[in-house]
C-alpha cells in the first residue's frame, strides 16, 4: 500500500504531487523548530502552503511539498536527528478519528495493525507493513521509503520520525516503561548513536537489511487501556468510509495532473476540464475543495514537477525549460523556481544534480 508511487505512474506526471497526506508531521515539525527559536512558516508559503491554512483539519498536502518542507528544516537547523525528536513530540489526538479508533482497539498490536491498514489516513510518510515472526511470535513492523531513490537526509528523517512515534504512541498509550526489542535502520550508523538508545530503550542496529521494529509477544499483546470494541467497530465504519472519499478524491486529482501534464506545454482552462468530466464548473470547483486545493495549486505542483525533470538534463537550456513547463519566458520560470524554493534555476540544478550523483 503506497502513499506516493513514483514517477512511472502516468506520462509526465507522478502522485507525489496529488495533494492526499495529511499534514501530521508538518505540523510537528513547525512545533519543534518553534521550541528551537526557527520559524518554518515562511517557507510555507514555498511549497503552496500558509499558517491559516495548515489549521484546517481538511487540509491534505502532497508528498512533494512535505519533503520540501522537511529539507529546508533539515537545512535551517542543521539537526541530522530532526525526525527523532518530531517522533517524539506526537499525540494519538493528532491522527483524529484514527486516534481514536487505535485507543479503543484490544491490544497494542492489534492497534498497530489498524494503523497500518488505514495508514493512507494518518499522514505517514513511509509505507508501513506488519506481521508476526513465524521464528519467536515476535511482532514486527516494517518501514518502507516510497520512493527509494530520495536523497539520504530527508530518507533517515522519515523512517526516523516513523519509528520514533510509534514508539511514543505505544507509551502514551500503554505504559511509559513500553520499549521495543530491537529497532533496525538500513542506513549506515550516524555520529550521534547514543540518541538512539536513550529514545528506544533497546539495542538499534544500524546497515540492517530493512527498516524494522520488533516487538516482543508479551507487549504486542498488552491491552489497550481504552479498549471498547463497540465504539472500536463504529469507528471503524467512519475511517472505512473516509477512505472511500480519499480514493476518489484522489482519482480526481490524479485525473486532473495527467490531463495537465499531458497538455504542457498548453495548461487546459478550468472550464476545459469541466467540460472533460462532463460537470458543471461550480460542481468541479466544489469537488477540488472537498480536496483541499485548487485547480490553480494543481497546475502549479505539475509545472513545478515538470521543471524539476527537465532541470536533470543537463542539454536543455533553461529557454527550453521554461517552452516545456508553459511559461511565458525564462524570466517567468526563474520567478517560479525562486517561489518554490529560493532559488534560482542555475543553482537548483546544480543542487539535483550533486544530489543524483550522490545518490546510493
Amino acid at each position: 500500500m503506497s502513499l506516493a508511487p513514483g514517477p512511472a505512474d502516468a506520462p509526465g506526471t507522478s502522485r507525489s504531487t496529488s495533494a492526499t497526506i495529511q499534514p501530521n508531521i508538518l505540523r510537528y515539525l513547525i512545533v519543534v523548530a518553534d521550541e528551537r527559536g526557527i520559524d518554518l512558516r515562511p517557507l510555507l508559503e514555498q511549497v503552496g502552503l500558509d499558517e491559516t491554512v495548515m489549521r484546517s483539519a481538511a487540509l491534505r498536502v502532497s508528498y512533494r511539498q512535505g519533503s520540501a518542507l522537511i529539507r529546508r528544516a533539515l537545512e535551517l537547523t542543521g539537526d541530522q536527528r530532526l525526525g527523532l525528536k518530531v517522533g517524539a513530540a506526537q499525540h494519538l489526538t493528532a491522527w483524529g478519528m484514527l486516534g481514536f479508533a487505535l485507543s479503543a482497539a484490544d491490544t497494542l498490536q492489534h492497534a498497530i495493525e489498524t494503523g497500518v491498514k488505514y495508514q493512507n489516513l494518518s499522514g505517514a510518510m513511509v509505507v508501513w507493513s506488519a506481521g508476526v515472526s513465524v521464528r519467536d511470535d515476535a511482532f514486527v513492523l516494517r518501514a518502507e521509503l516510497p520512493d527509494p531513490a530520495i536523497d539520504p537526509n530527508l530518507a533517515g528523517f522519515l523512517i526516523e520520525e516513523a519509528f520514533a512515534s510509534v514508539v511514543t504512541l505505544s507509551r502514551l498509550a500503554i505504559r511509559p516503561a513500553f520499549a521495543p526489542r530491537t529497532v533496525e535502520f538500513s542506513f549506515p550508523p550516524p555520529r550521534q548513536i547514543d540518541v538512539y538508545g536513550a529514545l528506544f530503550g533497546c539495542p538499534v542496529r544500524f546497515g540492517a537489511p530493512a527498516n524494522r521494529l520488533v516487538i516482543d509477544s508479551e507487549w504486542a499483546r498488552a491491552r489497550m487501556p481504552g479498549r471498547d470494541p463497540v465504539t472500536y467497530a463504529s469507528t471503524l465504519e467512519l475511517l472505512d468510509a473516509q477512505a472511500a472519499s480519499r480514493r476518489d478524491q484522489q482519482d480526481l486529482l490524479e485525473v486532473l495532473e495527467v490531463s495537465v501534464a499531458q497538455s504542457l506545454p498548453v495548461v487546459p482552462s478550468f472550464g476545459e476540464q469541466a467540460r472533460r468530466h462532463t460537470t458543471s464548473e461550480r460542481t468541479l470547483r466544489r469537488r477540488l475543495a472537498d480536496c483541499g486545493t485548487t485547480y490553480e495549486a494543481l497546475v502549479e505542483g505539475v509545472r513545478r514537477e515538470r521543471v524539476e525533470q527537465l532541470l536533470l538534463r543537463p542539454e536543455l537550456t533553461l529557454r527550453d525549460i521554461a517552452h516545456r513547463s508553459g511559461f511565458s519566458d525564462e524570466r517567468a520560470l526563474r520567478r517560479a523556481v525562486r517561489r518554490w524554493h529560493g532559488t534560482s534555476p542555475v543553482h537548483l540544478r546544480e543542487q539535483m544534480l550533486r544530489r543524483t550523483r550522490h545518490a546510493p
